[in-house]
């Protein structure tokens, strides 16, 4: 049995990685899925490959206006966003010395910013659904610190409260809002990190962009008394001290 077909969810960064592991999965479940990216054509056949009521959109995360097109395209083709999921992300390597405000910038831009757009944008379109779910895509960087990603963990634990004060402000309208925090995950974010990353983790490997899936999934039909809620999946990494993780560098 399908357990989403009633929903209309947008997916940020749904072009490939986790966010088109998410994308297929929801489509799978019976959801319109709205593809939201600014990789045009790697969107476009993510969008091809879920079939039914799924279309891709053009979406710079860090643009109020481009939210509002795609909320409001959204809307009048498929119904009031009943699911938002903010997927989209970047991550550049740097030390705090090294990293330009630019740079700092950019990642905070699209990481933290461009979430708070999205919900600031689709809730009076989740009202409209009579509720809905809002699934932030954190980070184990946003439960503990990596060297040389400053900005990248200050995003993510910015992202986490993010979520808990939109938990609080929006449980009355029956919008749930819950933060994913995966840990390193086989997607193009993480091709140049060696697999032995992973190696002191209780489960010794990289996750799949399919298990992130699962839980959005999840959270979005299953855990329906969850709200501001962590769900980590990082091979149980973080269970340790942060001095035994290893670094990024």
């Amino acid at each position: 049995m399908k357990r989403l077909t009633e929903q209309v969810a947008i997916v940020t960064g749904g072009a490939r990685g986790i966010g088109a592991a998410i994308a297929r999965l929801l489509a799978a479940e019976g959801a319109a899925v709205v593809v939201a990216d600014v990789l045009d054509a790697e969107g476009a056949a993510s969008a091809a490959e879920l079939g039914g009521r799924s279309r891709y959109v053009h979406l710079d995360v860090t643009s109020e206006e481009g939210w509002k097109a795609v909320v409001a395209e959204t809307e009048r083709e498929l119904g009031p966003v009943s699911v938002l999921v903010n997927n989209a992300g970047i991550v550049e390597w740097a030390t705090i010395e090294e990293q330009t405000l630019e740079s700092f910038r950019r990642v905070v831009d699209v990481n933290l910013q461009g979430a708070w757009l999205g919900i600031r944008t689709a809730v009076p379109s989740l009202r409209r659904a009579g509720g809905g779910v809002i699934v932030n895509m954190s980070s184990s960087a946003g439960l503990t610190g990596y060297a040389g990603v400053g900005a990248y963990v200050a995003s993510k634990w910015g992202l986490r409260g993010l979520t808990k004060t939109a938990a609080l402000e929006l449980g009355a309208d029956r919008i749930r809002v819950c933060s994913v925090h995966p840990g390193v995950v086989h997607t193009a974010m993480t091709a140049d990190i060696d697999e032995s990353f992973a190696s002191g983790q209780p489960i010794p490997r990289f996750g799949e962009p399919e298990e992130v899936a699962r839980m959005v999934a999840f959270i979005i039909a299953e855990a329906t008394y969850s709200t501001g809620t962590e769900f980590v999946l990082d091979g149980g990494a973080t269970t340790g001290t942060p001095a035994a993780l290893p670094s990024v560098r």
